[in-house]
């Protein structure tokens, strides 16, 4: 599943307050990768297999070498830049580099960050072929308390298909102040997001903010499912005829090739990174394949790299996840039940909950509210523990009589659909194209009815918006790589965050990466929370293990814990914003 999208403003506010729809799984090959990279048993390459599909992919990673090379120059051209200052612009190699300058105004990033585009191929086996362009913005290092520049601190805040170039809007915010003083804070639109090159798009925007629209269901009938499959064909033939050729170019190993080249372009020898969700996989990706150009890598809510669960794997291992998270939502509400009036057990909160869905269904809210709103409304709840009292406060609110509230919550956005419908296709694109997914309906059948069973809250919902993948018109599927360290080349301290209840990346997925990444990989746990994205303001024990070790390269320990922040307080009915103690909270666009 992937991750809820969210403007600039509310992601800098979750980052503010807190620290990035959803992820899927694969299988495994053995071509070879960039130099230093030996091929194994379940290295990464193109399905086919034998001599044709391991030169493409040598041939690939050699593109991606040489453009990397070449934006390194132009960098060096350009000069480092020192504190609180741009770097000189690259006039004479702006072809392979970066040179900042104002930000797009519709990005709202305002005057104090810089912008810049860097080129990159739309296919790395021909560099020189068609280029797609990369919107990059930075805010350099302050220096502030005398401190000394690290380098740039790249961020990816997941999806696939989130929007990171927010990213340096922290700088200013007191959970930050310290690394923005000694790090360049850089974020960016991957390929095909927003502004960068043409943005991916396979259905008409206006179709798909559409609404009302029905939910899925915790059992669809033949007839829904008939329906599901056809909706599904529909759209993987969309994105074909609306990308043509390009599609098969949205891949984690390009947006990994993407890195590597910013990387350069920046004027890093190494990579300091943050990824959050789908970004802790990119890292992941980008370690084990350069693993001599990573310095410090923070992977905050960490997706299970296991090629046999990427990413079908992972999407089914989300359901019971998710289901626990919306346990937890369920018996919060109940401990509230003084101010809610939604019941005092967690099933008479799920039977309020029905009774607003069965309603919706016979007359949508404001016309404009189905069932598929409320789902996609209260699945944040699952994710985000900050909504949980406007959530709970909405549902009281229609049940009281007044729709207002659960409108304002959940009425699609005409003005996001553009953006939305832009960030689902770069996530369909991404995982369709990664991994080899199940081609026969009776698989998905089979295993989404099982599941559903005893996790009916977001089953099938997961299933159904991955379900292009079964009809994906991409020839050749990429196999994942097989993520960790290697004796001849091994990793330098990275550290893994994670929430204990996470529902869209679980927790054994964080402990299968720190054991993929070495004895060197250190792992912070928030303790019985459940928050996706833990890290910039929701829990200060985490923040200080970040901030130590991105500052000193420190990870504390192999595995260390944190106490959970503490759970939201209710708000009353006439206070209905999504606030806790008075702090606006907002969503990251985490991933999977």
């Amino acid at each position: 599943m992937r991750m809820p999208r969210v403007s600039a403003t509310v992601a800098l506010a979750a980052l503010a307050l807190a620290a990035s729809p959803p992820m899927t799984s694969g299988a495994e090959a053995a071509p070879p990768g960039p130099p230093g990279v030996t091929a194994g048993p379940s290295a990464s390459g193109p399905s086919p297999s034998g001599p044709a599909g391991a030169a493409r992919v040598a041939a690939e990673a050699a593109g991606a070498e040489l453009v990397a090379r070449l934006a390194g120059a132009a960098a060096a051209r350009g000069g480092l830049p020192g504190p609180g200052r741009d770097p000189a612009p690259d006039r004479q190699g702006s072809r392979d580099g970066l040179e900042f300058g104002p930000c797009p105004v519709a990005e709202g990033l305002g005057p104090d960050v810089r912008c810049g585009t860097l080129r990159v191929p739309v296919d790395y086996a021909r560099p020189f072929g068609e280029q797609t362009q990369i919107l990059v913005s930075r805010v350099a290092a302050s220096g502030a308390g005398g401190a000394g520049r690290q380098g740039a601190l790249v961020y990816n805040p997941g999806g696939p298909g989130g929007n990171g170039l927010f990213f340096p809007l922290v700088a200013d915010l007191p959970e930050w102040r310290r690394v923005g003083a000694a790090y360049d804070l850089v974020g960016y639109a991957p390929r095909g997001v927003g502004r960068s090159g043409r943005p991916l798009s396979c259905q008409d925007p206006a179709q798909y903010g559409r609404a009302p629209a029905g939910a899925a269901g915790a059992q669809p009938d033949a007839a829904a499912k008939e329906s599901r499959i056809a909706a599904a064909r529909a759209y993987a033939r969309g994105c074909a005829e609306r990308a043509g050729a390009a599609l098969g170019s949205y891949t984690t190993l390009n947006n990994v090739r993407d890195l590597h080249v910013l990387r350069a372009a920046l004027g890093e020898s190494r990579l300091t990174f943050m990824g959050a969700s789908y970004g802790t996989y990119l890292g992941a990706v980008y370690a084990t394949l350069y693993p001599g150009h990573v310095r410090r890598m923070v992977l905050d809510s960490a997706v299970d790299p296991d090629p046999r669960k990427v990413w079908y794997g992972n999407n089914l291992a989300q359901a019971p996840a998710f289901e626990r998270r919306w346990a937890d939502f369920r018996a919060w509400a109940a401990r509230h039940h003084a101010a809610y009036g939604l019941g005092s057990t967690p099933e008479a909160v799920q039977a309020s909950y029905e009774r607003v869905r069965a309603a919706l269904a016979r007359e949508p809210a404001g016309g404009v509210v189905g069932t598929g709103q409320l789902h996609s409304a209260y699945l944040r709840a699952a994710y985000y523990d900050e909504v949980w009292p406007g959530r709970a406060a909405a549902l009281a609110a229609f049940l009281r009589g007044d729709p207002r509230p659960l409108v304002s919550l959940a009425a699609p956005d005409p003005a996001a659909a553009v953006e939305g419908e832009n960030a689902t296709a770069v996530y369909t694109a991404t995982l369709c194209n990664d991994a080899p997914w199940p081609a026969d309906w009776e698989t998905w059948d089979r295993d989404n009815t099982e599941l559903a069973r005893t996790a009916p809250f977001e089953t099938w919902a997961n299933a159904f918006l991955n379900l292009p993948c079964a009809f994906w018109p991409v020839r050749e599927r990429q196999r994942p790589v097989d993520v960790g360290s290697r004796p001849d080349a091994p990793l330098p301290r990275t550290l893994i965050v994670a929430a204990e209840r996470d529902g869209a990346t679980p927790y054994g997925g964080a402990l299968e990466l720190q054991r993929r990444l070495g004895p060197r990989a250190g792992l912070v746990t928030e303790e019985g929370a459940g928050t996706h994205g833990v890290v910039g303001g929701r829990n200060g024990c985490v923040d200080a293990h970040v901030e130590r070790y991105l500052l000193t390269g420190d990870t504390s320990g192999w595995r260390v814990t944190c106490a959970p922040h503490p759970e939201p307080a209710p708000v009353s009915l006439d206070d209905r914003a999504t606030t806790a103690r008075g702090h606006p909270r907002a969503l990251l666009p985490p991933v999977v």
